[in-house]
């Protein structure tokens, strides 16, 4: 028994005195640890919803994230509002605006200046009459969905989607404006 302890401790002793060199040997065929790979690049996105009446901007919601190259990033605001589907049960809505979007650097930027691939999600509920905000039996909700995929130019402001209202002369801007972080 005691020859048995000997040697296992004498094999754990040589593999951990072998172990630094082996762990070395084979870290020199890996990739480049993280802090000398190129890390992604960081970002700011400036979303605008411009809401217009008859082409005169009535009212502006401003949104504002960071983000990195690959990252898909997400806002949500708004409210859990309870719905009462049955007698004495409850379901709550999402009323608000939710944001997701992913960017990614473009290989091809030299040719093309600097800019970056865009993919955004975005989706406003609000209360058809806004008298209904505080009935929780059957409420007319609005929804408008946008989703894109285009190539936003670094520094400057685009339109990402235009959706009219169906029951006035209203129309939904939302504008993205993509900064580079140093």
């Amino acid at each position: 028994m005691l020859k048995k302890t000997v040697l296992a401790l004498t094999l754990t002793v040589a593999i951990l005195a072998a172990g630094p060199a082996w762990l070395w040997a084979q870290k020199a065929d890996s990739p480049k640890a993280p802090d000398e790979e190129k890390m992604a690049s960081a970002y700011r996105l400036d979303f605008s919803l411009n809401e217009m009446d008859d082409g005169k901007k009535v009212n502006t919601r401003q949104y504002s994230m960071h983000s990195r190259s690959g990252d898909w990033n997400e806002i949500r605001i708004g409210t859990k509002v309870p719905v009462e589907s049955k007698q004495g049960e409850f379901q709550y809505l999402d009323v608000g605006m939710n944001i997701r979007c992913r960017l990614t650097d473009r290989s091809d930027a030299a040719s093309l200046g600097e800019n970056v691939s865009l993919k955004v999600s975005a989706d406003l509920t609000n209360f058809a009459i806004p008298e209904q905000q505080q009935q929780t039996m059957h409420p007319a909700i609005r929804q408008m969905r946008m989703e894109a995929s285009t190539v936003a130019l670094l520094g400057k402001t685009m339109v990402v989607g235009v959706v009219d209202d169906p029951n006035s002369k209203h129309q939904y801007q939302l504008e993205v404006t993509v900064t580079k972080l140093k």
